[in-house]
């Protein structure tokens, strides 16, 4: 009898297909896809029909996002790639969204991002 270690991304990626099977963003309501990595943070707006991103921000580009003690990896920098990503989408006329956590627990990083991307305007 062997035993199958199943590694933590391929569950991430398995609830990512079954999320996203459902989740899929319109020209009306984009889907705010989020990637969470162990030093960066990233958010963009996507639309499904033509697979065009509109909006995108991260912690990688400096100019985005306003980094505390230059640490790009921490609650604070997602909460601010949330407000950038939000304010971005406002210029472009995006109000609502779809909120896609990419398989990723709606917890630490992943709710600042939304969280931030509320504060800012954004509805979902």
């Amino acid at each position: 009898m062997s035993s199958k270690k199943v590694s933590r991304n391929d569950v991430r990626v398995r609830r990512q297909t079954r999320v996203r099977k459902k989740v899929r963003g319109t020209s009306e309501r984009p889907r705010l896809c989020v990637f969470r990595s162990a030093k960066h943070v990233y958010a963009q707006i996507i639309e499904d029909i033509n697979g065009k991103t509109l909006v995108a921000a991260s912690t990688l580009k400096a100019g985005d996002v306003n980094l505390d003690g230059g640490y790009s990896g921490n609650v604070n920098s997602a909460k601010e790639v949330g407000k950038a990503i939000a304010k971005m989408a406002l210029e472009k006329n995006i109000e609502s969204v779809v909120f896609d956590r990419n398989g990723f627990l709606y917890h630490g990083r992943v709710q600042a991002l939304a969280e931030g991307a509320r504060e800012a305007g954004l509805k979902f």
